[in-house]
């Protein structure tokens, strides 16, 4: 175990880690970031990211680069290493990671995010970035009236079905069940809409592409094994999120999803001295933006804790 007690770790390396290392590091907290299975977050797996204020196009990878050189350049520590388990129990907190290395630390910030669904279907791996995607918020502009499919059935796949009859009139649905899971108002948008195609009781079982993109999907119906092959630029999968939160093992509040609980306007815990931000707290917005901003909260509620910690008679 190191015998140095940091004043701040940072578990997670997307845009809501970086973010706050950023704003630690300028507050002289010598932030330790530790960067997990997949540094840089889901957008390492995107490719053009073109609502980042400040870049019109940027590639998802290139962004999480230029993210981490600015994080570095004030002093972040990051280590290539993935928290194990923790200890919220008693302070100083300690982190244990893959590498055998323990951690001692006045507060932490989580920022693990979260992982999509997936469909675990041939050529999902390699077009995953190449018109499979997760969000048609960041992504439906570069589909031009292409033929796109979303698949899902709850409100997020309603939203994106919607979405993307701004840019293209060939959207088709592809939902397992023989009815959408989505609120009924929600429902009612994408049934009136006469650009949307509902294929139910079927998934996609089969990914195919030109070796650079997407360009076609085998849909299966699950009730008689029937197959139809459908044109696809893009697909669109809005069947739920999985928040990178396991390893917690109930160290702190989480909700019956697995999300992370925090205080109302502020990214407080459960757990004293224990923040949270990003993906792994937000199941709402779930946009590279609104991640850095609640990592920006998430360095600045840390930085104010660390003072009263320190300075008491200024509570």
């Amino acid at each position: 175990m190191e015998k140095k007690i940091h004043s701040i770790i940072i578990i997670g390396s997307g845009p809501a880690g970086l973010t706050a290392a950023i704003y630690a590091s300028r507050a002289e907290l010598n932030p330790i970031v530790l960067e997990g299975k997949t540094p840089g977050g889901q957008l390492i797996s995107t490719s053009f990211v073109e609502n980042w204020p400040g870049n019109i196009s940027i590639l998802g990878p290139q962004l999480m680069m230029n993210i981490k050189k600015h994080a570095k350049h004030f002093g972040a520590n990051i280590i290539h290493e993935n928290v194990s388990r923790v200890d919220f129990s008693k302070k100083p907190f300690t982190i244990w990671t893959n590498k055998d290395t323990t951690y001692q630390t006045k507060t932490v910030i989580l920022a693990t995010g979260a992982g999509p669904r997936r469909l675990n279907c041939p050529g999902e791996d390699q077009y995953w970035g190449k018109g499979i995607t997760t969000c048609a918020v960041c992504d439906g502009a570069l589909y031009k009236d292409e033929p796109v499919i979303v698949v899902g059935g709850g409100d997020t796949a309603m939203e994106d079905a919607s979405f993307m009859t701004k840019f293209t009139d060939n959207v088709t649905i592809v939902h397992l069940l023989d009815k959408f899971t989505a609120s009924a108002s929600m429902q009612k948008r994408v049934l009136d809409n006469p650009k949307i195609n509902i294929i139910y009781n079927s998934t996609v079982t089969k990914i195919k592409g030109n070796g650079k993109h997407v360009t076609q999907a085998v849909i299966t119906n699950k009730q008689s094994n029937n197959q139809t092959t459908l044109p696809a630029k893009a697909i669109f999968l809005a069947i739920g999120m999985n928040p990178n939160t396991k390893f917690l093992d109930g160290q702190l509040k989480l909700d019956k999803y697995g999300y992370i609980e925090t205080d109302c306007h502020t990214t407080k815990t459960s757990v004293p001295g224990v923040f949270a931000c990003g993906d792994a707290v937000d199941y709402i917005y779930r946009q590279a933006i609104t991640s850095s901003g609640t990592g920006c909260m998430a360095a600045l509620d840390t930085q104010r804790y660390l003072e009263e910690q320190d300075y008491p008679e200024h509570v």
